[in-house]
């Protein structure tokens, strides 16, 4: 059950200049707009941001499940080396399930409701591995364990409908798992479960990780999440990643507004009782008309003339590996005055409250 990785040179993923676009009848609407990325083999890049910004659209067309007369793709998506955008059809689908797998968000809804839960487990490993119906089985069966269920004889009998919330999501994990892949999204896999089962899920994957050296992409809204459990971060907002630096060097020194007002909306346990959540003002702007300059800025509390009228490229710091996509980024005196006044405080306040080192990387 481990994967077959290939070890050769270059990332696993390698995503340059992205874009996704849906054809409405409204026009033409961008929802991952030049995104670039890169994967190297065991690691775990955490995609966060709010809803709607465009992390599981970003996922899911790079997996190409999106594919249809109302998508299209820009962009290069090379995977071993391989292109998966504009190339041969086939080359994807070689992929999909052996090699690149996904977690979805819903449970419930991944899983056929109708059709038992060893049929849905063993389908794969019949197709794609080519295991007959008793290999199939049994690798089922050692699947369910592995992912923590008991009487795995018994669960492949059963409908999704008869087991819990966390172990329906277990279930996608193993049929996720089953084929060995090198590298896993894993879409918001923990939501819509209570605390305790949230930790035993992540706690889960970072085990079937280690084991195979499997590359990770974790979505979610949360960084507290991913605060311990991902080696680089890549913050999206509008269709756009925002700030991306290795997760230390991300609390540390948070350059971007955006990601200082998410680690500002963190609940904090030493905080006191009844007292307000912070929120983000606003909401994240119509993907069919986008504000002409940076499309944070009309909810940015820093934002200045320059930020209405010219949008912000990507500027990376290569001492640090630290990009961002801001006129004014926090490190700037005036600006790191303005959000300790303001009572936020960028990253090394709440790294400390998160259990992460408060240095550079």
């Amino acid at each position: 059950m481990t994967a077959s990785n290939n070890a050769g040179p270059g990332p696993l993923l390698e995503v340059r200049d992205y874009r996704t676009h849906f054809r409405t009848r409204a026009g033409a609407i961008t929802a991952v707009d030049g995104v670039d990325l890169t994967i190297d083999r065991g690691e775990t890049l955490g995609i966060v941001g709010e809803s709607g910004s465009g992390k599981t659209v970003l996922a899911r067309s790079i997996m190409g499940l999106l594919d249809g007369p109302g998508v299209v793709r820009d962009g290069s998506v090379r995977f071993k080396g391989v292109e998966l955008v504009g190339g041969r059809r086939d080359d994807l689908q070689r992929v999909l399930g052996t090699e690149m797998a996904m977690i979805f968000q819903d449970p419930l809804t991944a899983l056929n409701p109708v059709v038992r839960i060893g049929r849905q487990l063993t389908e794969g490993l019949r197709i794609r591995l080519g295991r007959s119906s008793r290999q199939a089985r049994d690798l089922a069966v050692e699947l369910i364990r592995a992912v923590g269920i008991s009487e795995p004889e018994r669960r492949l009998q059963q409908y999704p409908h008869e087991l819990s919330g966390g172990m329906r999501q277990r279930i996608v994990i193993a049929i996720a798992l089953s084929c060995g892949p090198e590298l896993l999204f894993a879409d918001e896999p923990t939501t819509a479960l209570d605390v305790t089962v949230q930790a035993q899920i992540l706690n889960l994957l970072a085990d079937e990780q280690a084991k195979r050296r499997m590359a990770m992409v974790m979505i979610t809204h949360d960084l507290g999440v991913m605060a311990g459990r991902s080696d680089r971060i890549a913050v999206m907002y509008a269709g756009q990643v925002v700030e991306q630096a290795p997760t230390p060097e991300l609390f540390a020194n948070v350059r971007m507004p955006y990601t200082e007002a998410l680690l500002a909306a963190i609940p904090r346990m030493e905080g006191e009782t009844h007292v307000r959540l912070r929120s983000i003002a606003g909401r994240p702007p119509n993907l069919g008309a986008m504000p002409p300059g940076c499309r944070f800025a009309p909810r940015c509390q820093y934002a200045r003339h320059r930020c209405s009228t010219e949008p912000p490229p990507l500027v990376v710091d290569e001492t640090t590996a630290h990009a961002y996509r801001c006129w004014y980024p926090l490190d700037e005196p005036q600006r790191r005055d303005g959000a300790s006044a303001a009572g936020l405080g960028a990253g090394g306040a709440v790294a400390g409250r998160l259990g992460q080192p408060t240095g550079a990387a």
